[in-house]
């Protein structure tokens, strides 16, 4: 009884993990995609003047 309680707790936390390292990267991606349509919109405007 007492291993499948342990086996929950380590699912529960490696769940959390996961969950959690997939929210960072795609909030750094979304980060780094922005930056570079920043830099994108800033080099056509210099571009068009």
């Amino acid at each position: 009884m007492k291993k499948g309680k342990l086996a929950w707790i380590i699912a529960i936390i490696s769940a959390v993990a996961v969950a959690s390292a997939a929210l960072t990267a795609f909030f750094i991606v979304k980060d780094k995609q922005k930056k570079d349509d920043e830099e994108l919109m800033e080099y056509l405007d210099s571009a068009i003047e």
